[in-house]
């Protein structure tokens, strides 16, 4: 009785040190990739030239990240964190004309319309304008076949109503403009870290918009 006993207290006595020694889960940690980063001068001519859809700007090939992963939705869950979107307007004409741009997912495979978008906009004048937004509330998030990658982005710019700026009847309240684009994919749970994007500066404050979309 005295050794089964004693028996028993060896065996909890090592259950106890295996759960002590056994490693905790690893922690999931936040991670971002740099989507695309581009600085690019648009003229009325751009406008009415780009193709196949006027007033757009088309960042594929080597202007979006070779690296971007497959798969938004696994190991990494980027469908559920959020974009950071950051428009630096460095040159528009005067007047305080209000200017947006669309951010436009073209998937590898849609469903339903085929792609989503979001935005930061409408914009008056020279500036940083920065945003998070939530990657599952833009227009037709759901749009895409997240587990299939994205394809390309295509840039839309628009007045402050959303009408197509290349449609306007005062072209030049919107051209010649130059801006640079840069959109941050940041995984569910994260928290956008701008020290973590390549040739970034630090010190120019950025100005709060509202979010837009819409292709």
């Amino acid at each position: 009785m005295i050794r089964s006993d004693l028996c028993r207290g060896v065996i909890a006595g090592l259950g106890l040190a295996a759960a002590v020694l056994l490693p905790a889960p690893k922690a999931a940690w936040a991670e971002q990739f740099v989507l695309f980063d581009v600085t690019f001068p648009f003229s009325k001519m751009d406008a009415d030239n780009s193709s196949p859809s006027k007033s757009h700007y088309y960042v594929k090939g080597e202007a979006i990240n070779p690296k971007r992963p497959r798969d938004w939705t696994q190991p990494v869950d980027y469908r559920n964190g959020t974009v950071h979107i950051r428009i630096e307007v460095l040159d528009r004409p005067d007047g305080g004309e209000p200017t947006q741009w669309s951010l436009c997912y073209i998937p590898n495979r849609g469903q339903g319309n085929g792609y989503g978008c979001t935005g930061i906009g409408p914009y008056t004048a020279k500036g940083v304008y920065e945003k998070d937004v939530s990657m599952t509330k833009f227009w037709q998030n759901d749009g895409i076949v997240w587990t299939e990658g994205i394809k390309q982005m295509d840039l839309v710019m628009k007045d402050g109503s959303g009408l197509h700026a290349h449609k306007r009847p005062d072209p030049e309240k919107f051209f010649p403009t130059r801006v640079r684009i840069t959109m941050i994919q940041v995984s569910a749970g994260g928290k956008y870290d701008p020290k973590l994007v390549p040739n970034l500066p630090q010190d120019k404050p950025a100005v709060g918009a509202p979010a837009g979309g819409g292709k």
